[in-house]
């Protein structure tokens, strides 16, 4: 399984990949405010690297539930600085967490390899003319609704099947719009429109959302379910059911994991990979 990005092709048959939370918003909930400013964002970055991320996920917008949109106009003068300046000091992947199209092209421009879009490509129509353009990775996330209004009163006839038919849906859609195949990425969106009990049932059936042998990413890192399954309030005590999750999730075949605690959720996928991998006839 072979995963294109703009700067490299990355085989995640038996070798999955951390991709670390960046946010420059001053109003993510886990970490909103921390890294608006640019020296601290690049450090924060290149820590990561250092633990084990290979791809940093800028994002200057919060998705968090109820969250308020901002003009891309913001968001491109949040993240590009921040951009620019970790590719003049990395050559690591670098993604753009966006919806839309016009500060995904401003952010490719400035050296992004990946666009990670929550709305699963549906929220800009000229998202996938940009993507295709680009040749870059592309990450389609599921969400029903809006960040404004997923959690209201989330409804799905079956959400395992539900999600997997979006899943075919987009690939079938974007590859028609020119999106290369092998660019794609699909992420079940853990959270965004959803009960604690869909996100569950995902989990538990995460090796059946695999389509056309693209790959899968997780993003539980510290939400909200975790904490309701554990009783923590506090975002940054659900770490620990977080690496939880990861390694649960690589061993169900989810190639990429975001996260914000790199060191222990890297060391945790490695775990499971190396019983994922191990020779069965020792």
């Amino acid at each position: 399984m072979r995963w294109k990005t703009k700067r490299r092709v990355i085989d995640v048959t038996d070798r999955g990949l951390i991709m670390g939370i960046l946010n420059v918003t001053p109003d993510s909930f886990s970490d909103g405010g921390m890294f608006v400013d640019v020296d601290a964002a690049v450090n924060h970055a290149i820590g990561m690297l250092q633990d084990g991320a290979e791809i940093i996920d800028v994002g200057g917008e919060s998705t968090r539930p109820g969250a308020p949109m901002v003009t891309a106009e913001e968001e491109i003068e949040r993240v590009i600085p921040v951009i620019k300046a970790l590719r003049a000091a990395s050559d690591c992947l670098i993604s753009i967490d966006t919806s839309k199209a016009a500060v995904a092209e401003v952010a490719i421009e400035a050296g992004v390899d990946v666009v990670n879009d929550v709305t699963g490509l549906k929220g800009d129509v000229n998202m996938a003319k940009v993507c295709a353009k680009s040749d870059v990775g592309v990450v389609v996330m599921h969400m029903q609704g809006t960040p404004d209004t997923m959690q209201d009163r989330p409804e799905y006839e079956d959400v395992l099947r539900d999600v997997r038919k979006f899943f075919e849906e987009r690939y079938r859609t974007l590859t028609k719009l020119g999106v290369n195949p092998q660019c794609l990425c699909f992420d079940p969106g853990i959270g965004f429109g959803k009960t604690l009990d869909h996100n569950l049932q995902l989990l538990n059936g995460l090796s059946s959302l695999v389509v056309n042998n693209r790959p899968l990413m997780l993003g539980v890192s510290r939400k909200s379910m975790i904490g309701k399954v554990l009783g923590l309030e506090e975002a940054e005590d659900r770490d620990t059911g977080t690496v939880a999750l990861t390694a649960m999730g690589r061993n169900a075949g989810a190639k990429i994991h975001r996260v914000h605690e790199v060191k222990r959720n890297y060391e945790a996928m490695r775990m499971a990979e190396a019983v994922v991998n191990a020779d069965e006839s020792f």
